[in-house]
């Protein structure tokens, strides 16, 4: 997800954009990008984000968009011992009477990609969402850069999704004023999801790296919340991540790619793990339209996308820090062996709006 600016709107937020960014765009050399880290990787105390945990009762229509238009690579179902899922069942609040298989999807050579935790859930369970509707509060979205969205959007229409609206096009200041163009397709994904096809023109890197057929990601996770302010505290006061970009926009023109109504006010923030350029995390906070409360918790067990996976340098101080914060602890920490994580001792804990956060440390 990324914001939609018309010509208009783009020369009232220059100058407040600039003024914010310069000081970092000096403090890093001959960087232009807005979103050049402010701290370096040792600093971090959470890692980019890692995993994104989706819950399904429908995983044809999950391979054919995160496989076949995507270009993930799909792997499973997973071998699963009684042992590692008893644990699961406790970390991830997981009823007994509840079974499920597990996927891996994950971006062939790129490391830094996000993976996907499928969990294919032997029974029908409430979804965290109501809709594709851009205003319903939680988690929104995963973000694919690619250097032909173009294309991505046309091939992904074809294999059978569609879009909250057409491919948009837009200019984006540097930190220079000078301009870069984005595309970028919000399209419906399965379970109520979205996933954002985007490309940064102009000889701007992507938001993550690409493979040999220029498709990338996921490279960041979207959330849209209500109280920001409580939320952002959350995850740079418990995980240590910091806030790259904060800022105030208002949709214009054409309802842009959320395919908001026009002159919708929102707070957009993205958060990113320290030192970091890709696993960033984006917040939408409206403020002067209602959002629209799904029925349900958006959290596992509910289908969709259900917990976002961090690794950490020091469990015991996230630990401390969410006590302080006065986080849910939901389960851990325990000792697992994870076919996707690996052997790790790991935790869960809960974000302000009740989404599901899971940390784990290397053994050490």
């Amino acid at each position: 997800m990324s914001l939609k600016l018309n010509k208009h709107f783009l020369i009232l937020v220059m100058g407040a954009l600039l003024s914010s960014v310069i000081a970092m765009g000096n403090a890093y050399g001959a960087s232009k990008d807005a979103l050049a880290p402010k701290s370096q990787v040792q600093d971090a105390l959470a890692l980019p984000l890692h995993t994104v945990t989706i819950a399904t009762v429908s995983l044809e229509q999950s391979l054919l968009f995160y496989r076949d238009g995507m270009g993930m690579t799909a792997e499973g179902p997973l071998t699963v011992s009684a042992s590692l899922k008893a644990s699961q069942r406790k970390l991830w609040n997981m009823p007994d009477d509840l079974d499920w298989q597990t996927y891996h999807l994950y971006r062939k050579g790129i490391d830094s990609a996000i993976q996907i935790r499928l969990l294919v859930l032997n029974k029908p369970m409430p979804t965290i969402h109501d809709s594709w509707n851009s205003r319903e509060l939680g988690p929104f979205s995963l973000g694919f850069p690619n250097n032909n969205t173009v294309a991505l959007d046309k091939h992904i229409r074809i294999v059978g999704f569609g879009a909250l609206n057409a491919l948009e096009s837009y200019p984006i200041p540097r930190t220079d004023g000078s301009i870069y163009q984005i595309d970028e397709t919000i399209f419906n994904a399965p379970d109520f999801n979205h996933g954002v096809a985007i490309t940064r023109g102009n000889g701007m890197p992507q938001l993550g790296p690409t493979d040999k057929n220029g498709k990338g990601g996921p490279a960041y996770s979207a959330q849209v919340i209500t109280d920001s302010e409580n939320h952002l505290k959350f995850y740079t006061e418990v995980l240590g991540l910091e806030i790259r970009s904060d800022r105030l926009f208002k949709s214009a023109g054409d309802k842009g790619a959320m395919n908001l109504p026009n002159g919708t006010e929102f707070r957009f923030a993205i958060v990113y793990s320290k030192g970091a350029t890709t696993g960033h995390m984006l917040f939408v906070d409206f403020k002067n339209i209602q959002p629209i409360k799904p029925k349900n918790a958006p959290s596992l067990p509910n289908i969709g996308l259900g917990m976002w996976s961090f690794p950490v340098r020091s469990l015991q101080q996230v630990l401390s820090n969410a006590k302080t914060y006065g986080s849910e602890i939901v389960s851990g920490p325990v000792l697992i062996e994870d076919p996707i994580i690996g052997n790790k001792k790991v935790a869960t804990m809960r974000a302000p709006n009740g989404f599901l956060i899971e940390v784990f440390e290397e053994l050490k």
